[in-house]
């Protein structure tokens, strides 16, 4: 999909992707979504997948209300930069191992409903226009959201299609 140029087409697509990786999985046999990926892949099952996108949600959660009281967020999280993203991604995947699927899916709803709160709350404007808030430098607080949203759950639809054939 195209990436959203404004608030109705975020709202939209985040709204569709999120219901076609849920539309998918509801799909699938308890079997199928227990089923374990290939070996290649760092989630290694479809509560991994679930899991990593609920811990980005949190840590955009994190970022917007530390940046919106006028903190600068520590990004991507404490102890890790950009660079260090897969060290942080194989954290949150050791963090989830242990929770059941069914515990995973409600807690990515209730993530996924707090920044849909903030996605409306926002105008058009405040969401991209670039530097509009410091705590997303050169970027727009849009741009943070389209990948907390939608360029995430097109990730994790395209990675549990793969891993489940």
């Amino acid at each position: 999909m195209a990436r959203p140029k404004n608030k109705t087409d975020l709202v939209q697509q985040s709204e569709k992707s999120f219901a076609d990786l849920q539309s998918f999985i509801a799909g699938l046999s308890e079997a199928e979504q227990q089923h374990a990926f290939p070996a290649q892949y760092m989630n290694r099952n479809i509560r991994d997948v679930l899991g990593h996108i609920h811990a980005w949600h949190l840590l955009f959660l994190r970022w917007y209300e530390e940046g919106m009281a006028g903190r600068k967020p520590i990004m991507p999280a404490e102890g890790y930069t950009w660079k260090t993203t897969p060290d942080l991604n194989r954290m949150i995947q050791e963090k989830y191992s242990q929770t059941p699927l069914s515990d995973i899916q409600k807690l990515l709803l209730n993530s996924y409903q707090e920044v849909q709160i903030i996605l409306a709350a926002h105008s058009e404007e405040e969401l991209f226009t670039k530097k509009r808030y410091g705590w997303t430098g050169t970027s727009s607080l849009g741009q943070y959201l389209i990948s907390a949203t939608c360029s995430h759950y097109e990730w994790a639809l395209r990675l549990i299609k793969k891993g489940t054939k």
